[in-house]
């Protein structure tokens, strides 16, 4: 019988990337997502590779779904074994105009600026990160307890180190995850359910594409100060997550392995600009 991955956001560019890898691996995965036909697709492509896959729709916020759709997926493969909270992004509505503070910004209404971003913004952002991290966990970790070999992997980011301009709620929500990571890891421990995450650095993504190259497909500068700051100077390719993912869900590999977060970035994270 194959062992459970189960990930959320796995209709997402990283995240369908990273179940595709888990059922070369042998995983039955069960790729959860709130738009079904992105997790579907995926799904399908996994199947036709001689893989076992099958997508659900459901919103990681939302926990009494969440508990329904791991009552189907336990009669469907059984108990999860590995668990991948990739379920995560900024909002548009948690986002500045400015980098830095400028005159103004205390009263304009024509742009978005820190003084007027909305709290719904703010927190359907800071949301869907942490709590989108927080109760997946709570759902499917009761599938752990007793079991052997089994871990939890979040999703964390570049933001957890150092906050980026514009995007004050996913900074933050990211920083909470790694947190949260090592929380999890001690409250887990005696468990043997062993808990780290993974920070990518800069990967061209469906969902910063747009503030990455403008319409003509050419770097925008914020593009340009990335790669600056980036001593490989380029950005990452998704596959690059791949050995670091494979490493951690293998308890012989990573079996002493519990409470970090392993940075996956070019070198960014070392880098202090001089």
């Amino acid at each position: 019988m194959r062992d459970l991955a189960v990930v959320t956001g796995a209709g997402g560019v990283l995240c369908s990337m990273f179940s595709k890898a888990l059922a070369r691996q042998g995983y039955a995965v069960a790729l959860l997502n709130r738009s079904e036909e992105n997790a579907k697709k995926v799904a399908e492509e996994i199947v036709a590779e001689g893989g076992v896959a099958k997508s659900y729709k459901v919103d990681v916020l939302d926990k009494d779904a969440l508990i329904k759709v791991k009552e189907e997926i336990n009669r469907d493969f059984g108990k999860c074994k590995l668990l991948i909270n990739g379920a995560g992004g900024n909002n548009k509505l948690a986002s500045t105009a400015h980098e830095e503070f400028e005159a103004g910004d205390e009263s304009a209404t024509d742009i978005q600026t820190f003084f007027n971003m909305d709290k719904s913004g703010f927190s359907a952002c800071f949301d869907l990160n942490i709590l989108g991290t927080f109760l997946p966990t709570q759902v499917f970790a009761v599938d752990m307890i007793g079991e052997t070999g089994c871990s939890i992997i979040n999703i964390s980011s570049m933001n957890a180190y150092r906050p980026l301009t514009k995007i004050p709620a996913y900074s933050g929500a990211k920083a909470a995850v790694g947190n949260f990571t090592q929380w999890l890891a001690v409250h887990f421990a005696k468990q043997g359910i062993r808990v780290n995450a993974i920070a990518p650095g800069f990967f061209v993504t469906k969902q910063n594409k747009d503030l990455l190259f403008d319409s003509e497909g050419k770097p925008t500068a914020r593009t340009e100060k990335i790669l600056r700051a980036t001593p490989m100077g380029r950005f990452g390719e998704a596959e690059e997550l791949i050995g670091t993912l494979l490493w951690l869900a293998d308890s012989k590999a990573s079996g002493f392995v519990t409470g970090v977060t392993i940075p996956v970035d070019g070198g960014f994270s070392a880098y202090s600009g001089v």
